[in-house]
Order: structure tokens, then C-alpha cells, then sequence
């Protein structure tokens, strides 16, 4: 018997390296097919290759606690009497083409709100590099970390991100997951570590995966599109423009009370914050990356006041275009209906599945609103054509959510440009 288990332990120590776990000691440890020097790519934020005639891409991001800010002006922060309210987060940061050396430097008080966004290619071999930094603000927690493509069929459950299926990383180590771009859709991320408290403090983020239709001139409607939301076959779902807008939501007492290590309220759960791509109203149409202002309230922290947001909700458009709207929600408490004045809402996809029948008929239909619960998607198109240049509100219908706490005129609402 202790033969059999020592020849275990040796075939364990033969591959856990090649999953990016170290068996002994922890190390930054970035790995992707590509060659050295492959610069990202400005399209779609991955380092992008062809291996042997195969598609490649990677992305490389860091696990670990910052902050961010809310939208209100009304609300002051305790510490400095002054400015918007300062939340508390753990989520990941991008920090893809970086030397390994400086991931963790990079990566520690970078947490962004919403997470980077992952963009595949369907087919494609992606191998996602995830470094757990730790916690600066929380020495004490040895939290370990994982990416969950929600509703993503992946190429092994050992890189499915579910801790009791799977693999989380530990502070100062590396896993690099593979995946194989499955069909085409709007799916989202999360880390499924201690998933409750993770998701409420911020480990969220868009994710979708492109058709092989793409790149493919075909004719609808009389107008020929190269991009599509799913392989159609008939230019049905072509589109000129695509937004990724997320649904989230975070309550400032859990928050805090994971800052100042205090018990987690977790039965009392109450988000007073609700967001589109972690911003509230008026921050949703700021194109800016917004920083936060961390150092102000914790003076000491040299390296605190990083971009935070850099997902915003403004949607523009030409006359004439049709746009693609990748609405998701990873919201922990509730459901929302996300409504638009003046523009028809064509949902042609749900939860990454093109809405058709089994003998191949369209089931695309049109609303003016769409509900969503944590975890679901929906891919709509809005076509402009017959649309009159103007700004369209986005919001949600569950009009208490449209306040930045107790700030009114906030929340969940965002504008569409018709130019």
C-alpha cells in the first residue's frame, strides 16, 4: 500500500506543473503558446497567435483585494469627511503581457469593479493565467482563488473554477486554464471561491465568446454584416457595434464589514448599490477609467489609488446601425427587468443559445423589457434604422434601484446615443 501511494505522489508531482501548480513553494508562473514579445491585442485584450494552424490566445489576471467608488456625491466617507463613498472589493485586475515579475506588484490593491472583460473566439485554445496576489488590506485572510466561466462548457472540470471539483490557487501562485471556445454567446465569470462572499465583494466580470461566422461577408435585410452574435447562417443576427453590460449590485455593510473584520451579515444581505458594469448613474456614461481615491481615506497606502472602473455602460451609435447588447447579470440578491424608451428590444439569444427551433425557425422576438436573475444572459439586438438621432435611457424598471444608496436619480440606468 505504501508503494501504490508513493507512486501516486510521484505521478501527482509529474503534473501539477503542467496545471501551473507548484507542489512545493509558490511562483508567478505566466504560461502561453505564443511567442515571446506577441504584443495584446487592442480588439479584444488577450495575446493572440496561430500554433500549428490552431487559433491561440492568453490572458493573464491577478486575484486580490482594492477599492472602488460609488456614484454619489451625498454620501461621506467616514475617514476623510469629504468625497464619494469608498467601497471595499476583491476582484481580479488584468495584467496580461506584463514580465512575471512584476504581476504582483501590478496585481495587489488592483482589483477592478467590474472585472476585465474576457472576450474568445469560438474554437480558439485559451489559456487564462490566474495569480492570486493576496489580500493587502486583509493580511489574515489566506483566501485561495479561482476563475468560473458561468455556464461555460469546459475542456476538463479540473479547470471549472468550483473548488470541490476543481482547483483554487493559493496567494503567490499561478493556474493556467485551458479552455476550447465552446458555441457562441453572452456567458460571465465569477470566482466560485466562498462564492457568496466573492461575488458580493466583487469577483464579477463580462464574458463572450464569437461565432466562426464572424469575419464572414453575409447579406440581411438588404445590408451585409461581418460580425454576428451566433452562427445563423442567414446574417440574422449581424451587428456593427457590440456592448458587454453587466448587472451587479453590492451592499456597503458587507463590505465594510469584510474591511474591518467584523462578522459578515451575510442573512442580511441588502444591496443599496445597484450598477451597471460596476457603476451607478451618472458614472455609467462617463467613457472615462475612473480611479479610485483609496489613499485619501488609508494614507499609508502608496499604491492604492489604481483604475477601479474601466467598464463603462455608454452606448453610441450612427443612424442605421444595428447594435448588439450583451446583457448579463451576476447579482446576489436580486432580479431585475432592464427596460428602453423608444428603441425595440430583439432578444436572439438566451443563457449563450441562439433562440431557434429544432427545424431551424427563428424564435427571435421582439420586448421592451427583459428580466434577468443572477446568472442569466440574454444577447439583444437594436436596430437603429428607423430611429431618430437622440439619447435613449437604459434602466431598470424596478424603479427603487435607480439610486446610488440613498442618493436618487442613480443606480442602474445608463444612455444610448443615437448619433
Amino acid at each position: 500500500m505504501k508503494a501504490k501511494w508513493s507512486l501516486v505522489a510521484g505521478l501527482l508531482l509529474l503534473f501539477l506543473p503542467s496545471l501551473g501548480i507548484q507542489p512545493s513553494g509558490a511562483a508567478v508562473n505566466i504560461q502561453c503558446p505564443c511567442p515571446a514579445g506577441t504584443p495584446v491585442s487592442p480588439d479584444t485584450g488577450n495575446i493572440e497567435c496561430t500554433v500549428g494552424g490552431q487559433s491561440v490566445a492568453c490572458k493573464s489576471l491577478a486575484a486580490g483585494d482594492g477599492f472602488t467608488n460609488m456614484a454619489d456625491a451625498t454620501v461621506i466617507d467616514p475617514q476623510t469627511g469629504q468625497g464619494s463613498r469608498l467601497i471595499y472589493i476583491f476582484s481580479f485586475s488584468d495584467v496580461t503581457g506584463l514580465p512575471e515579475d512584476q504581476v504582483m506588484d501590478a496585481g495587489m490593491l488592483g482589483a477592478q469593479f467590474s472585472a476585465p472583460t474576457i472576450n474568445v473566439k469560438e474554437g480558439q485554445d485559451y489559456y487564462l493565467n490566474l495569480t492570486n496576489v493576496g489580500m493587502q488590506m486583509r493580511p489574515d485572510l489566506f483566501d485561495p482563488h479561482t476563475v468560473h466561466f458561468h455556464g461555460y462548457p469546459n475542456a476538463a472540470s479540473v479547470f471549472d473554477g468550483e473548488p470541490m471539483a476543481s482547483i483554487a490557487i493559493n496567494m503567490g501562485s499561478t493556474l493556467t486554464y485551458y479552455y476550447k471556445g465552446p458555441g457562441p454567446g453572452t456567458y460571465l465569470y465569477h470566482c466560485h471561491v466562498e462564492a457568496t462572499e466573492h461575488m458580493q465583494m466583487g469577483m464579477l466580470g463580462n464574458l463572450y465568446v464569437r461565432p466562426r461566422q464572424d469575419g464572414t461577408p453575409i447579406t440581411y435585410q438588404g445590408k451585409t454584416y461581418t460580425k454576428f452574435a451566433y452562427n445563423d447562417g442567414d446574417g440574422s443576427t449581424g451587428y456593427d457595434k457590440d456592448f458587454p453590460i453587466q448587472l451587479v449590485a453590492v451592499d456597503p455593510d458587507f463590505h465594510d464589514a469584510d474591511l474591518y473584520i467584523q462578522p459578515l451579515p451575510f442573512a442580511a444581505m441588502t444591496d443599496t448599490y445597484p450598477m451597471l458594469n460596476g457603476r451607478g448613474y451618472p458614472d455609467t456614461i462617463n467613457p472615462e477609467i475612473l480611479n479610485n481615491n483609496a489613499s485619501a481615506a488609508f494614507p499609508g497606502l502608496s499604491n492604492a489609488d489604481k483604475a477601479s472602473r474601466k467598464v463603462n455602460s455608454v452606448i453610441t451609435a450612427t443612424q442605421g446601425e444595428r447594435v448588439l447588447l450583451r446583457l448579463s447579470s451576476l447579482s446576489t440578491v436580486d432580479f431585475y427587468t432592464v427596460g428602453i424608451l423608444g428603441i425595440p428590444m430583439k432578444v436572439v439569444g438566451k443563457d449563450a443559445k441562439i433562440l431557434r427551433s429544432s427545424t431551424g425557425q427563428n424564435l427571435y422576438y421582439d420586448t421592451n423589457s427583459i428580466t434577468l436573475g443572477g446568472g442569466e444572459a440574454a444577447d439583444i439586438i437594436l436596430d437603429t434604422a428607423n430611429i431618430p438621432p437622440g439619447t435613449y435611457p437604459l434602466y431598470v424598471t424596478n424603479l427603487e434601484r435607480l439610486s446610488n444608496n440613498q442618493e436618487d436619480f442613480g443606480g442602474m440606468m445608463t444612455e444610448i446615443v443615437i448619433n
